[in-house]
């Protein structure tokens, strides 16, 4: 089954970290990601560029009304993916405790449909 593990974070903390602090948090990422490339449960996944980048669309009345930058205020803000192919929601929950920044953020686990109603 497939599940996307969304990875939320306080933005603002990222951003205040140190070169070398930034350097140790892409290092335990990238190990993270070899592990779990070499277990076959990999199927994608991104950092996300920062929330002020986003554009938010919403069509009222036929018409796109586009808004720059995140729609609400949040404590925590979504900075990055993993899309996964394992056997069970127990198995994803041990994939997201060891996404680095489960330790100060949260990972929200939601599955993939099998396939598309018809």
């Amino acid at each position: 089954m497939q599940y996307i593990l969304l990875i939320y974070g306080n933005e603002s903390d990222w951003m205040n970290l140190s070169a070398d602090e930034m350097n140790e948090m892409y290092a335990q990422y990238g190990q993270f990601s070899e592990e779990l490339e070499a277990s076959g449960a990999m199927r994608g996944g991104s950092e996300l560029k920062p929330v002020a980048t986003a554009s938010t669309v919403r069509v009222r009345n036929g018409k796109a009304l586009v808004s720059d930058g995140p729609f609400a205020e949040t404590k925590e803000q979504l900075g990055g993916f993993y899309l996964i192919d394992v056997a069970n929601l127990d198995e994803a929950i041990k994939w997201a405790a060891k996404i680095p920044s489960a330790l100060a953020g949260s990972i929200e686990i939601r599955p993939l449909p099998d396939s598309p109603p018809e």
